[in-house]
């Protein structure tokens, strides 16, 4: 794994835009680490207590969490106590000097902190206002406190668990939190486009259960697109009990055997050449979605034949897509990832070495960086309040 050194220079796109961050936990912070490793200068803007998972552990130092950790780098902590006045009067300072105000606390807290869109939007005409709420303004449920697991069992992707194997449950990643991150940080770049041709700020509201909606039933509408329905909702071939991953002789597998071409192939290494032009259930594109468990099930049956490396090596000479079951702490030694240098060492003030995931697209003009690593709670409170001030002067 390659050591890397801090960059000194900041080259990603947003460079020279500053954004106020109010968030905490997970959905917020990925979103303003997105744009901070874009090249924005994020003021994290903490209560005297830190952000809650400061506090999840594994830690070297008590405040720095791994999960903290991994969600605030490029990243400057300033503490503020928001229920002051003087609190919240530099609060508006540092609005007057940014781009963007982004939190994720429930509007009622932020309406009571003398901090909605009025207030904000007083200071700055020009500021990108952008709300990550749980649930939209204008239905019953607005204000109310949700977590990753309340949206992912609300929005239909525990009931996703339960058409397949008989239960429902949730993802063990925050996927709604993330999810939910990454169209905040598409809803501020869209703004910010907006600001820089027409020089209007404005208001954005971001939902989670609302987008993670749109993102569930973007795969999943199915017969319910049509009115009236023509056929049940959900993508069969997603919800089959037998999608993968596959047992094989010594491990596992997962390979996706998907075109006619694919199939062809496959059925010719298994010993069962033209199956598909006999059976009236694989013909087609069409009808292997429609028989889904079954043409998973055809595939489940010869895996055991071989071993994970045979297979492996009969999907790159046929070109089928596959892969082996990774887990989480075999990633950093997965060949490719090694190859584009994923991961790297650094050397972190007062956390020591840690290792360091990068941004993972590439841009040929103006690349995302890793400036500064996570801080320590209030790290920055001196330093930004200087530079404010001198701003003023």
């Amino acid at each position: 794994m390659e050591r890397s050194q801090l960059s000194a220079a900041n080259t990603g796109p947003l460079a020279g835009i500053r954004v106020i961050d109010l968030t905490s936990v997970v959905m917020g912070p990925s979103s303003t680490q997105i744009l901070g490793d874009l090249g924005a200068d994020i003021i994290k803007v903490e209560h005297p207590d830190g952000d809650n998972t400061r506090w999840i552990g594994p830690a070297r130092h008590e405040g720095m969490g791994a999960l903290f950790m991994q969600n605030n780098r490029n990243k400057r902590s300033v503490v503020l106590d928001l229920k002051t006045t003087e609190g919240r009067e530099r609060l508006l300072e540092l609005v007057k000097t940014a781009d963007v105000f982004v939190y994720n606390i429930r509007p009622q807290a932020v309406a009571r902190l003398g901090l909605d869109y009025a207030a904000v939007a007083a200071a700055n005409p020009g500021i990108i206002y952008a709300a990550a709420v749980a649930y939209g303004r204008d239905g019953p449920e607005a204000g109310r406190p949700v977590y990753d697991d309340i949206v992912q069992s609300a929005a239909g992707i525990s009931d996703l668990f339960r058409r397949v194997d008989g239960a429902p449950r949730n993802a063990p990643v925050n996927l709604c939190d993330r999810v939910t991150g990454l169209y905040l940080t598409i809803s501020v770049m869209g703004a910010l486009y907006h600001r820089a041709l027409t020089g209007e700020g404005q208001e954005i509201e971001v939902p989670m259960m609302e987008t993670m909606t749109q993102f569930v039933l973007g795969d999943h509408m199915a017969g319910g697109l049509f009115q009236p329905p023509i056929g049940e909702m959900g993508y069969m071939r997603l919800l089959n009990r037998f999608r993968g991953p596959y047992p094989t002789r010594d491990g596992y597998i997962c390979i996706v055997v998907y075109t006619d071409k694919q199939w062809r192939a496959f059925c010719d290494l298994v010993g069962d050449p033209g199956m598909i032009d006999r059976d009236p259930d694989f013909a087609t594109q069409t009808l292997r979605t429609k028989n889904a468990e079954l043409a998973g099930a055809y595939i489940k049956k010869y895996m055991p034949s071989r071993t994970t490396a045979e297979w492996l090596e009969f999907c790159r000479e046929h070109d089928l897509p596959a892969s082996p079951v990774n887990a989480i702490d075999e990633l950093f030694d997965v060949p490719h990832l090694k190859a584009v240098n994923m991961f790297s060492e650094m050397e972190h003030p007062s956390e020591g070495t840690i290792k360091v995931v990068r941004f993972p697209a590439n841009f040929s003009r103006t690349p995302p960086s890793v400036r500064r690593l996570a801080p320590q709670l209030g790290e920055h409170t001196d330093e930004v309040l200087a530079e404010i001030a001198e701003e003023r002067e």
